[in-house]
């Protein structure tokens, strides 16, 4: 019979952090949220370091430039998917190095053949009021003019009515060339009084905007997470089965760090294509590998020289692996057992390898209970996919917007790469969900306000940085009864709705 293990695998919703000592020092100004992505020898530092414990998954839904840009700002990474086209992805890669922070490429753009109806749509569908008009309808097509909401009345005019009859044209418009700085852009729109700078280049072609709104946001984040150069950092998935033609356009892209995208780590496929990069790239090439829930596992990938190992199978919200498959484990229990394996790691080698939780998070404060439990860093797919800044259409669903969001096993993704069992290409069976997710707003805003429940977490425990955390935090199991006390309960909420 199998080796039956009789712990329980348990959930986040399982534990909660039992406070400590908060003196005066402990406060939510000073928590230090930085913490290591890749490996690093005792001593010394790692290549890399977050500047909150954040990256975004690797899926089609979540993680295009677009996100990758409005994170890296914050402090946090993406992984921009790799179920593309190798030049496709090589292209985001490139657009996310290539940013000029207060520079926005247009992602809402039509034609003068356009009608107002089409301009409602995509108002609604991507949250962009601001609409390029080019000549084919691309962000860089040749700029004929723009259209805002200043520019027709959506309960007065024919919705069939062409945008040419009512957009601002070129000729009339302020433009600046490509190249401009930020400072000389943002004196333009102040001279002016303009709402909106498109830049253009020499053949009158849209590259960006820079808009009024943003010009606080201009101002330098000092969590900003750049490169030597002073230029956004970012990530790419990758798999098992193209590495050898994708890995070096990402790289010629100037890609910072890959992980391979993969539902079971523990396998001779994530090994071969270790071996292959750090010997193809001499160790350069940074690159993360898994998923993986127990020691075994971590060890065979930080032995095949794995950057950082990712932890979790079947605890995401779109994931059903564990239904389909029978595989898993619970999140908090995996966690727990490869963080242990990890410090052991570290104590007989002298190399700390940074270890991701990925899947499981439902609340917030499940976040601080995995960094308590040993997680470096999370990686989060619903949480991101929920912003405007994520690739997927806003809809208007039973009264309510939500945001679309599949999973890379789904048949709309059709990643069978990630599920790579060495046999056929074909997805036989989906190990995703396709689905919507309530809609949130601005990645900014939503993420300030999780940073500010982790903030004041730590400091209740008497903590203010992630490394004490994990040292000084004290975790308790809660039974079914406990977790429903937590919550509001014996009395009549009021409906705060209206």
């Amino acid at each position: 019979m199998a080796k039956i293990m009789n712990e329980v695998s348990r959930t986040f919703s399982e534990y909660l952090i039992i406070p400590g000592l908060t003196t005066k020092e402990h406060i939510p100004d000073r928590v230090n949220l930085e913490t290591p992505l890749v490996k690093f020898k005792k001593g010394e530092q790692s290549k890399i370091s977050l500047n909150v414990p954040f990256v975004s998954a690797i899926m089609q839904s979540v993680s295009d430039d677009g996100l990758a840009i409005a994170l890296a700002k914050e402090g946090g990474l993406s992984f921009i998917y790799g179920s593309q086209t190798i030049e496709s992805q090589a292209k985001m890669v490139s657009k996310v190095k290539n940013h000029k922070a207060g520079f926005v490429e247009s992602r809402a753009n039509l034609t003068p053949d356009s009608t107002l109806q089409d301009i409602l749509i995509l108002k609604s569908r991507t949250g962009f009021s601001t609409v390029g008009v080019t000549d084919d309808g691309t962000s860089s097509g040749v700029l004929l003019g723009i259209v805002t909401s200043r520019d027709y009345r959506a309960s007065k005019d024919s919705l069939d009515k062409k945008v040419s009859e009512f957009m601002t044209p070129a000729e009339d418009l302020i433009t600046a060339p490509n190249g401009v700085s930020l400072t000389e852009a943002n004196d333009i729109i102040w001279e002016h009084k303009l709402n909106q700078l498109p830049i253009v280049d020499e053949d009158n072609r849209l590259k960006y905007f820079v808009f009024r709104k943003d010009y606080d946001s201009h101002k330098k984040n000092p969590n900003e997470l750049l490169d030597q150069h002073k230029r956004l950092v970012v990530g790419a998935g990758i798999n098992t089965r193209d590495y050898k033609e994708r890995v070096p356009a990402l790289v010629e892209a100037g890609v910072d760090v890959l992980c391979i995208d993969s539902s079971d780590g523990f396998s001779e496929w994530q090994q071969e294509t270790l071996d292959y990069i750090k010997n193809e790239y001499k160790g350069e090439v940074l690159i993360g590998a898994g998923n993986v829930v127990d020691k075994e596992g971590f060890l065979y990938l930080a032995k095949a020289g794995a950057d950082f190992i990712k932890v979790g199978v079947g605890g995401g919200s779109i994931c059903i692996t564990r239904e389909q498959k029978g595989i898993g484990r619970g999140q908090a229990t995996a966690l727990i057992e490869v963080a242990k394996a990890r410090d052991e790691y570290f104590a007989e080698t002298g190399e700390y390898i940074p270890i991701c939780s990925d899947g499981g998070i439902v609340q917030d404060y499940h976040m601080t209970l995995a960094l308590a439990m040993g997680a470096d860093f999370l990686m989060m797919g619903r949480y991101f996919a929920r912003f405007d800044e994520s690739p997927t259409r806003k809809l208007l669903v039973n009264g309510n917007y939500v945001k679309e969001y599949w999973g890379e096993g789904s048949n709309r993704a059709r990643n069978w790469q990630r599920y790579d069992m060495g046999g056929s290409s074909a997805l036989k069976f989906e190990e995703g969900v396709d689905s919507y997710v309530p809609y949130a707003g601005k990645l900014k805003e939503n993420l300030d306000t999780t940073l500010g429940k982790i903030k004041s977490t730590m400091c209740s425990c008497g903590v203010s940085s992630l490394p004490e955390l994990q040292e000084d935090a004290r975790i308790t199991l809660v039974s079914s009864t406990s977790i429903i006390e937590g919550g509001a309960h014996d009395v009549i909420v009021k409906d705060t709705s209206n």
